[in-house]
C-alpha cells in the first residue's frame, strides 16, 4: 500500500456541537452553528438503525426471514444478521425468530483514519488523468442523494476512441460500511497506470481491455459509515426485479431507471450505454465470491437459482477465489464459491440485474468478515486480492469476440447476439460494433438481431481456453440494390443469387448460405417497412 495523506480526525457531533458553542466568538458563531448543521446533516441524523443477530430453528424458518423483505445479510448456517429500520423490527417480531440486538458496529475514528472517501478519490482520478492522458479518463456518472458526485475511471490505451475491446466494470461500496473495495480499486488504478509500460502483463491489459472503476457507489452512505443511502434505502436491494419490474432485456424493455435511487438510477444508465462484458462488484461481511441468481421466482431461498450461463459463472468465480488462499480454502462455501440463492436470496440485487437485464456477467466478491478493517490492515487485503483482480479481470477476454457492422454502410450496429440454447443473450456496441460473449470451450450457433435489419446465424464457432475466437459478421436490412427501398427489385435480386446468377452483391442475407431462407428473409423485411 502506497503512503497515503492523513485525514482529519473525525469528532462525534456532541463534540463539535459542544466546542463550537464554547469558543466561537459572536462574529462567528453562524458560521460555527453551519458547521454543526452540516455535521448533523451529514452524520447525526443519517439512517444506521439496528443490527439484529438472528438464530433460526431451522433452514425453513431462514429461508422464510430471506423472503420476508427485510434486508438480511452476512448468513452463515443457521444465523443472520437482519439490518433494521422504521418499522422493521415489529415485522422481524411477527416472524417469531430468536434475535438479538447487537451492539452499533460502526468504527471509531482511528479504524477510519486514512480510509479514502469523495476528496480523496477526485483528487487521486484527477491527478491521473493530467498524469496518464494516454491511459485513462475521469469522470461522474451522477450524483448520490445528498449531491456528492460517483466518480469513475476508465482506464485503456487511448480512451478518448471507442475501440474494439471488451468493457469491464469494477464497482464498490454500494454499501457504505463496507469499504475495503473502494480502496482495493484505488490501489489497482496505480497498479495499472504505473505498471503500464514495464510490466508486459499490465501492459497487454491495458491495450486490450476498456476497464471502469467505480471505487465509491454509496458516498453518502461512507461518510456516516452506514449501510444505507441518505434516503434510507438499501441500494443492493433496490435495483429493478425479474418477474416485477422486468421480464425482458434492456434491448426490448424500458430501462426503469425513473423511480429509482438516484446512485441506482446512474448506475442503470450508465450500464446501458455500453455493452460490458464482465463485471464485479465488492462488499465486506463475508469471504466468498457469489454469482446469480440471487433470486429466481419460485426457488425458496437456500435452494440455487441456475442460470443459463451456470457453469460458466462457476468458473470465472473460481478464478477469482482460487488466487485468494484463505477464501478458496473457506470451510462454509467450497472453493469460496457459492450461487447467490443457495446461500440465501435476495431481491433487487445489482448482480441480478446486470446479468438478466443487460447481459453483463457480474459477481459479488465479499472480501472478509469484518465489514470495515482498520486501516493497518489493508495491505494484507491487497495482497490477497491482487492477482485475483487481475485473473478475473482478463477472464472478459475468453468466448466469441467481434464486430457487427451495416453491411451497406459498414456503420456499428446495436444487435442482440443470442448463442443457441442459451437463453441469456449479450449485445453489441453503438460506439464501435463490437461484442463479446463469454463461453466455455466447446462449439456454438450464434444470432445477431437487430431493428430494421435481417436477423444472421453463423453455425460451428469452435471455442477454444485461450483468446476468443474472432467472428465479425456484417448484417443487411434487405436493401440489396442500395436505392433505400426494400422492395420488388431486392427480391428479384435474391431470386437470382440463389438460381445462380452473378447480381454483384452479397444476397446470403441471413449467414445460413444462399437459399430459399435469403428470398423470404427479403419478402419479410418489404412487407415490414
Amino acid at each position: 500500500m502506497r503512503g497515503r495523506r492523513a485525514r482529519p480526525r473525525l469528532e462525534d457531533s456532541h463534540a463539535i456541537m459542544t466546542r463550537c458553542l464554547r469558543n466561537a466568538a459572536a462574529p462567528a458563531l453562524a458560521a460555527a452553528l453551519t458547521l454543526c448543521a452540516a455535521v448533523f446533516a451529514d452524520g447525526g441524523a443519517f439512517p444506521r438503525g439496528e443490527v439484529a443477530e438472528v438464530t433460526a430453528a431451522s433452514p425453513e424458518e431462514m429461508a422464510r426471514l430471506a423472503a420476508s423483505g427485510l434486508v438480511v445479510d452476512n448468513v452463515a448456517g443457521l444465523t443472520a444478521r437482519v439490518y433494521l429500520l422504521g418499522n422493521d423490527r415489529a415485522a422481524l417480531d411477527a416472524l417469531g425468530c430468536a434475535y438479538r440486538i447487537l451492539p452499533p458496529d460502526a468504527p471509531d475514528d482511528k479504524a477510519v483514519l486514512n480510509y479514502r472517501a469523495n476528496p480523496e478519490i477526485e483528487a487521486a482520478f484527477t491527478q491521473w488523468a493530467a498524469a496518464y492522458p494516454g491511459l485513462c479518463a475521469t469522470g461522474s456518472l451522477g450524483t448520490s442523494a445528498q449531491g456528492r458526485n460517483l466518480w469513475y475511471l476508465r482506464i485503456t490505451a487511448n480512451p478518448a476512441v471507442e475501440a474494439d475491446k471488451p468493457a469491464v466494470k469494477l464497482l464498490s461500496t454500494i454499501h457504505g460500511n463496507e469499504p475495503v473495495g473502494t480502496e482495493l480499486l484505488l490501489e489497482l488504478a496505480e497498479l495499472l497506470l504505473e505498471g503500464y509500460g514495464t510490466d508486459p502483463r499490465l501492459t497487454a491489459l491495458v491495450d486490450a481491455t476498456d476497464l471502469w472503476l467505480v471505487p465509491l457507489l454509496n458516498p453518502d452512505g461512507m461518510e456516516a459509515r452506514s449501510r444505507y443511502n441518505a434516503n434510507s434505502q438499501d441500494l443492493n436491494r433496490v435495483f429493478p426485479v425479474y418477474g416485477a419490474n422486468y421480464t425482458g432485456t434492456f434491448f426490448d424493455s424500458p430501462l426503469g431507471d425513473g423511480d429509482r435511487q438516484p446512485e441506482v438510477a446512474a448506475v442503470m444508465r450508465w450500464s446501458a450505454s455500453r455493452p460490458f462484458v464482465l463485471s464485479a462488484n465488492f462488499h465486506g461481511g463475508a469471504l466468498v465470491v457469489n454469482y446469480p441468481y440471487d433470486h429466481q421466482p419460485g426457488v425458496p431461498s437456500g435452494q440455487p437459482a441456475l442460470s443459463p450461463d451456470e457453469d460458466l459463472l462457476r468458473v470465472i468465480s473460481l478464478e477469482y477465489s482460487s488466487r485468494n488462499p484463505d477464501m478458496y480454502a473457506s470451510t462454509l462455501f467450497p472453493q469460496g464459491i457459492t450461487n447467490g440463492s443457495a446461500w440465501y436470496a435476495a431481491t433487487g440485487t445489482m448482480q441480478d440485474w446486470s446479468y438478466r437485464f443487460m447481459g453483463c456477467l457480474e459477481v459479488t466478491v465479499e472480501l472478509g468478515t469484518t465489514k470495515w478493517p482498520n486501516y493497518t490492515l489493508l495491505p494484507s487485503y491487497w495482497e490477497a486480492n491482487r492477482e485475483a483482480m487481475l485473473a478475473y479481470i482478463e477472464t472478459a477476454h475468453l468466448g466469441v469476440r467481434g464486430l457487427c457492422l451495416d453491411r451497406a454502410t459498414g456503420a456499428p450496429v446495436l444487435a442482440r447476439v443470442d448463442v443457441a440454447g442459451n437463453s441469456q443473450p449479450v449485445f453489441s456496441s453503438p460506439h464501435a460494433g463490437n461484442y463479446h460473449r463469454l463461453l466455455l470451450p466447446g462449439t456454438y450457433s450464434l444470432s445477431w438481431e437487430a431493428p430494421g435489419y435481417i436477423p444472421y446465424h453463423v453455425d460451428g464457432i469452435t471455442v477454444a481456453g485461450g483468446p476468443a475466437t474472432r467472428r465479425d459478421v456484417a448484417i443487411s436490412d434487405g436493401d440489396l440494390d442500395g436505392d433505400g427501398l426494400v422492395g420488388a427489385a431486392d427480391i428479384q435480386l435474391a431470386v437470382n443469387a440463389v438460381l445462380g446468377d452473378t447480381v454483384g452483391v452479397d444476397a446470403d442475407v441471413d449467414g445460413r448460405g444462399l437459399s430459399a431462407t435469403d428470398i423470404q428473409a427479403v419478402i419479410n423485411r418489404s412487407l415490414a417497412r
